[in-house]
């Protein structure tokens, strides 16, 4: 288990280190555009396990969009101070 911080940290090391075997760098190579699109299918996804697959899909789902959210934030050059400030 990990913190929303500790995730955006595990993340960017990938990110900066380029590791040819990793989704996570496969997927921000590929763009923000790519990126987006996975953010708006795991919310969807995640919506659709709240209303009809109960808590623990629910949670796994939520756990995708969380993980592609911070994919995104990096792809968008948008740091964690970036996004609390609007919280």
């Amino acid at each position: 288990m990990k913190t929303f911080d500790e995730l955006h940290i595990e993340l960017k090391t990938k990110w900066l280190e380029r590791d040819p075997e990793s989704a996570t760098v496969a997927l921000l190579t590929a763009g923000v555009h790519a990126v987006g699109k996975k953010v708006v299918e795991e919310a969807a996804e995640a919506w659709m396990a709240a209303e009809y697959e109960g808590k623990e899909r629910t949670a796994e789902e939520i756990a995708q969009l969380l993980y592609h959210a911070q994919v995104l934030m990096l792809a968008a050059d948008v740091s964690l101070q970036d996004v609390y400030r609007h919280l």
